[in-house]
């Protein structure tokens, strides 16, 4: 797959206004970035985490992963300061009263272990709330490691490194997106603040890679989940929250954890197709309505459609798909559970909903085909695995 980008993303450099009162989000700068589509690789969610930092006096390395965005509490102090909802390093000095400056390679860095493995399409250096104490520019590194390696091993020379994003300005309470060229598949992120500063939120944008020989002993699996290389296409509706939460990991403990649409006043229904691991033959299918009490989709329906090339397009009801599951009633708050009477292959999946509302999760169970499992693996080579 490659990134769509129709423009150059927005860059934001300089010191945001002092905050003075109100809504602190009303001067915050950001825009549409194409690429917040994909899977976010470092959601914390899947698995993602700060192993290490260089320093973190003011804010914890953790609040960098965490999900929603940065709050601000203008009277929240502690005794090291003013506490904030990000990651923040203490201010870097020079060596001596004749040089008070840092020097030019001074830096602060972030050790990032990635919930999915994966090749990075966009990045977010989410700069919210820290406005005259921001990074002046950023870097971001990539690195392909097996196993669970400990920081000292991450940090040793052993390590290959790839830049992802060279020393950029970045601004102050802004979203800094930047498009990264396709490259290799990546565990693990070196996320580095020039020469200190604070950074509310990072968001890691691309395709998930995992590991074949993972999913090749686990047998059967959730051929659509995010963590093992599914992913969302397209959806009629992202009104309330994104379709991508249907695949997330884990159930869903909150109605916005889920996928909802707005009430649809015609006659259609809403939908959203799906991307599998790889060509897979599935068993068994889960819709789970969870948190969704008086919203949830009335019906559902579910097929699958297996493409040579493994590219499906439109979302109508012809061109190759196949019913796997009838139109059903659904409970609200309900996990449902099916059996199918004989297996399905496919390369994609469909949902739809009528006539809209919602569900929490869409579970597909099986197994990669002989053919779906050595074009994983060619792919996992193709990317340096």
């Amino acid at each position: 797959m490659t990134a769509q980008h129709a423009s150059p993303a927005p860059r934001f450099t300089g010191d945001a206004r002092p905050y003075v009162g109100g809504d602190p989000y009303a001067d915050y700068r950001t825009a549409d970035f194409p690429f917040t589509q994909l899977t976010d690789l470092a959601d914390r969610r899947l698995g993602a985490g700060v192993v290490a930092a260089s320093d973190e006096f003011f804010a914890e390395r953790e609040n960098l992963l965490l999900p929603g965005r940065a709050v601000f509490d203008p009277e929240l102090f502690g005794h090291k300061g003013k506490i904030m909802d990000g990651w923040e390093t203490r201010r870097r000095r020079g060596s001596r009263a004749g040089h008070p400056w840092p020097a030019a390679e001074d830096h602060d860095w972030a050790l990032i272990r990635l919930g999915v493995p994966g090749v990075v399409h966009g990045i977010v250096v989410d700069t919210a709330h820290f406005r005259g104490n921001h990074p002046r520019a950023v870097s971001v590194e990539g690195a392909s490691v097996p196993g669970s390696p400990a920081p000292e091993e991450l940090l040793s020379g052993e390590v290959t490194w790839t830049t992802l994003l060279p020393r950029t300005p970045v601004g102050g309470h802004a979203a800094n997106g930047f498009a990264v060229p396709a490259g290799p598949r990546f565990t693990h992120l070196r996320l580095s603040q020039h020469p200190d500063g604070g950074i509310a939120r990072l968001r890691v944008y691309g395709e998930a890679a995992p590991d074949p020989v993972w999913l090749e002993a686990l047998g059967t699996f959730d051929v659509v989940a995010l963590e093992n290389g599914g992913r969302v296409e397209d959806a009629s509706d992202r009104f309330y929250s994104p379709p991508a939460n249907t695949i997330g990991p884990g159930r869903s403990h909150r109605m916005d954890h889920g996928w909802e649409t707005r009430r649809r006043r015609d006659q259609g229904h809403d939908w959203i197709r799906y991307r599998l691991a790889g060509q897979a033959q599935i068993r068994a299918l889960g819709i789970d309505t969870a948190y969704l009490k008086g919203n949830s989709a009335g019906w559902a329906a579910v097929s699958v459609r297996d493409t040579e090339h493994g590219r499906a397009e439109g979302q109508g009801g012809g061109g190759g798909w196949r019913e796997i599951l009838p139109r059903t009633r659904l409970q609200p708050d309900t996990n449902h559970r099916f059996v199918l009477p004989a297996p399905a292959i496919g390369t994609h999946a469909r949902v739809d909903v009528f006539p809209d509302g919602g569900i929490s999760r869409l579970r597909l169970f099986g197994s990669l085909t002989e053919q779906g499992s050595a074009a994983l693996a060619a792919r996992h080579r193709e990317l340096g695995g």
